[in-house]
């Protein structure tokens, strides 16, 4: 039986084009959820059931009286009423809905091109990877979740940065395919590997501070720039601090380190623009990076003077997609491979 490979590249294309804005969509729900310190409100992993929001009177009370039993509520939210616990709810309800169709997009579309386009010289099996992230990335929320049920007031900021941390890799995996299917045009020059590396990881290690510092809520304190209320290192931290196994759980350090990372981005970025200057390489191909840093600085300057205002802490967050995946771009025309 012949079957038209044009129709699978096409449907392929319009999939994972969905499935990359729809990853964005989740990861602003996501930050929007965290940000409202909603992400708590519903107790239960709820894997096959709580499809459907609350519906009646008994309903709500049941998960109002549930959440009434974990500390955020006895230590900080023990005057919160119904009406109120309900605006929490349903953006963490938001954001599971939004996981299992998701997941239901993922999965769906695989089988069927498994189905019919099995035969075709472009198929492949390798897009079950992003199923299989996707299914890994709702064991990692509930592990973020369950982090926050009995002892602390909050999720673990470690665990926080996994989750979110995935949610980028999936993201990237699905551009980097993306980039893949459309054929993108390789560099004429080839740059150092190396060095474009070493900025990926700069990038990547800069993302892991930011939601550190989201999850120890670390952006409500030294609330200026570009001092940190006038010295360039936080005054309540002293040396015997910086040494110390508690180091990741303080929000003054993480904060100065996450500062201090952009710094150190921005001067090996100039060094990357010198190098695309010296080979004579287009332009356009590293503008669209150089813009995303400079509005992500700007988001970031923002977010803090505002005391972490939410719409530009959401923005901050959603910022460092069109960072990684503007960076992606270079990496993937100065490579030789294909995912």
């Amino acid at each position: 039986m012949f079957v038209n490979s044009d129709n699978y590249i096409k449907y392929l294309r319009l999939w994972l084009i969905t499935l990359f804005l729809l990853i964005i969509l989740m990861v602003g729900v996501g930050g929007l959820t965290r940000l409202t310190d909603s992400g708590l409100s519903i107790t239960a992993w709820e894997l096959f059931t709580g499809i459907l929001p609350p519906l009646n009177i008994n309903e709500w009370n049941f998960y109002f009286n549930e959440y009434k039993k974990i500390p955020e509520f006895q230590n900080i939210n023990y005057d919160m009423n119904l009406d109120e616990f309900k605006i929490i709810f349903y953006w963490e309800y938001a954001h599971r809905l939004l996981a299992r169709f998701v997941g239901l997009f993922t999965l769906i579309p695989l089988i069927i091109f498994s189905l019919k386009f099995n035969n075709t010289k472009y198929y492949s099996n390798k897009y079950y990877w992003i199923f299989f992230l996707v299914c890994l990335q709702g064991v990692i929320g509930w592990y973020m979740v369950s982090s926050g049920l009995i002892e602390n007031n909050d999720v673990s900021h470690f665990r926080l940065s996994i989750h979110l941390s995935l949610a980028l890799f999936i993201l990237c995996l699905i551009f980097w395919y993306i980039l893949d299917i459309f054929k993108i045009e390789k560099f004429h020059v080839k740059l150092s590997s190396f060095f474009l590396l070493f900025i990926l990881k700069l990038v990547i290690l800069q993302i892991i501070l930011g939601a550190f510092l989201s999850g120890l809520d670390g952006g409500l304190i030294y609330n200026s720039w570009p001092s940190m209320n006038g010295s360039f290192f936080p005054s309540d931290v002293g040396f015997k601090d910086i040494i110390n196994t508690q180091l990741f759980n303080n929000a003054s350090i993480i904060q100065f380190l996450h500062r201090f990372t952009a710094y150190l981005l921005l001067f090996f970025i100039i060094i990357l623009n010198y190098f695309f200057i010296k080979n004579k390489l287009n332009v356009q191909n590293i503008i669209f990076f150089d813009v995303a840093i400079l509005v992500q600085v700007y988001l970031g300057i923002i977010t803090l003077l505002s005391g972490v205002e939410i719409k530009y802490a959401s923005l901050h967050q959603l910022g460092s997609i069109f960072v990684l995946t503007s960076y992606l771009i270079i990496l993937y025309k100065n490579s030789n491979q294909r995912l």
